[in-house]
């Protein structure tokens, strides 16, 4: 950040603003196109796509940008860039192909949908930032690919934990430290939470009972938790990861003895979080140094006698901190965060309720199923239904609760992009496809 200030202030007096068009128009947009046009000197929001194209409306309203001009196709759009005018339009693809835009934020938590935008996004030649895990945590690293060949930056965002938390470890490391847990501090966890028990709070905030679920069953810490891996190496103990409960208001600094020594100080670290602890909602790394000087300087700057040290900042700031991380990957090309390759963590499908056969599933943060981190290689070879893909897939057989979904037991939708794109993801990094067949993949993908 101390560089990018800078670097916008020089770009907002040069007159040659970061151009930014977002897709989405709901809670965190919204919040996303207060900050870049109130506050973000350098940067300029010129377009928002939303489907109900009044809503996009309203977020530049919000925002104090009433004067802005619904584009109703992609030459319509860039005519009004060109001529430093705001547009709303109820078609992403216009965002995503028009010239004169020069980084996409997609910023909806679809899946399916986003895998459209993404991917039209990188094939026009434009960086794309996600504040959207679901996506990143179930096809991100085949998408990396994509961008890389395309010679555009995807990243997820800072705000966003994973953001957040993968800052904090580029900051351990560079001290010389060696990184071997990251985590997230979390008030509540609980598998059965659904969008009716979570009604009033989303009502009080301004937010969807879906969304607002997807926190409180694990699904978000999941998906958030499973970027972290995928872009330091990084793994889980165990599946559903560790999640110590520790009496409200522990201090973070004692998660020091909350997980197995032995798990973090061989191998590549796991990802993990912990329920109670504060500050709370902050992000932690717990890193290690063999080094008995290091060790000295440690205890007397009082972070503790080792071998583990804690790491922590005590907030994450969701939708202020986004265009931090556009700025980084418009101007120096520079991921918050991204895969570094082969997936190492997936989220997978767990049933929240008995399930039968013939049941159509639902999506994230609804009745049917939470999200559960798990290991990619065992994702892979025991065919494990990751839980990005599961909404509108009918069920083959009964499912007890808390059962993890095969994909013999499951029916996928035929002809969504982001099956296709998982098939692909599969037989790039695992020489095979975990869903179906590879001919497929050459031809769908």
């Amino acid at each position: 950040m101390f560089i990018v200030d800078r670097e916008l202030e020089l770009l907002q007096a040069e007159g040659r603003p970061i151009r930014v068009g977002m897709v989405g128009a709901g809670f965190m947009a919204r919040g996303i196109a207060m900050q870049m046009l109130r506050y973000v000197p350098g940067m300029e929001l010129v377009a928002i796509s939303n489907r109900h194209v009044e809503k996009a409306r309203e977020a530049y309203a919000a925002a104090g940008a009433d004067d802005v001009t619904e584009a109703t196709s992609t030459k319509a759009l860039e005519d009004l860039v060109a001529r430093g005018r705001r547009a709303i339009t109820a078609d992403p693809m216009h965002i995503c192909e028009a010239e004169g835009i020069d980084i996409v934020v997609e910023a909806t938590g679809a899946i399916e949908f986003a895998a459209h935008v993404t991917m039209r996004a990188i094939r026009h030649g434009k960086h794309v930032a996600l504040m959207n895990a679901e996506l990143d945590g179930t096809i991100g690293p085949i998408l990396k690919v994509y961008a890389d060949q395309a010679g555009v930056v995807l990243t997820n965002v800072e705000g966003d934990q994973p953001g957040v938390i993968m800052n904090l470890y580029r900051w351990v490391r560079g001290l010389g430290i060696r990184p071997v847990l990251c985590g997230n501090i979390k008030g509540l966890h609980d598998p059965y939470r659904n969008p009716t028990t979570q009604e009033g709070f989303a009502k009080k905030w301004g937010m969807k009972a879906p969304m607002v679920t997807s926190f409180a069953d694990g699904t978000k810490i999941s998906f958030e938790n499973a970027i972290v891996a995928n872009a330091t190496g990084m793994l889980v103990a165990k599946r559903g990861m560790y999640g110590p409960v520790v009496e409200p208001g522990t201090p973070i600094q004692e998660a020091v003895g909350w997980y197995p020594l032995n798990q973090l100080l061989e191998g590549p670290g796991i990802v993990d979080y912990c329920v109670g602890a504060m500050p709370n909602p902050g992000v932690f790394v717990l890193g290690t140094t063999e080094n008995a000087v290091e060790k000295h300087y440690l205890s007397l700057y009082k972070m503790g006698p080792g071998p583990l040290y804690c790491f922590y900042w005590p907030y994450h700031l969701c939708h202020f901190e986004v265009p931090f991380t556009v700025a980084r990957a418009a101007i120096f090309r520079d991921a918050a965060i991204a895969p570094l390759g082969a997936p190492t963590v997936d989220v997978v499908a767990a049933a929240k309720r008995d399930l039968s056969a013939g049941e159509i599933l639902d999506g994230l943060g609804h009745y049917m199923t939470y999200g559960l981190c798990e290991n990619a290689p065992t994702v892979h070879a025991e065919r494990l239904v990751p839980i990005g893909l599961a909404e509108g897939c009918r069920l083959l057989r009964d499912i007890k609760r808390d059962e993890v979904l095969g994909y013999d037991d499951i029916e996928h939708p035929i002809g969504r992009l982001c099956d296709a794109l998982r098939r692909a993801q599969d037989l790039v990094f695992f020489g095979s496809s975990a869903a179906s067949p590879q001919r497929e993949v050459l031809t769908t993908a």
